[in-house]
């Protein structure tokens, strides 16, 4: 039975570059902390005024429950931010 020609090539020998590794980053970058804890508050205050006195506000009456969307929006916008933190 014949061979398969796949087994008869030779492997050619790549050369690899070599790159200097990045330093990782030890710092927090300063704008990520105070975003992270606005976001969190101003999501937990919007869905707090919603669920008090949402009916006496003209914009979030109109908005009915997408007033629940934008809170947890705004909560889950502090959790994605909080992955830049180091």
């Amino acid at each position: 039975m014949p061979e398969s020609s796949s087994r008869n090539k030779k492997k050619t020998d790549k050369v690899k570059v070599e790159k200097t590794p990045k330093k990782p980053r030890t710092t927090s970058r300063v704008w990520v902390a105070p975003l992270m804890l606005a976001c969190w508050l101003l999501g937990l205050a919007w869905l707090v005024v919603f669920y008090i006195a949402g009916d006496k506000i003209p914009v979030m009456d109109d908005l009915g429950n997408w007033n629940l969307l934008i809170g947890m929006g705004l909560i889950a916008v502090g959790f994605v931010v909080s992955t830049q933190w180091v």
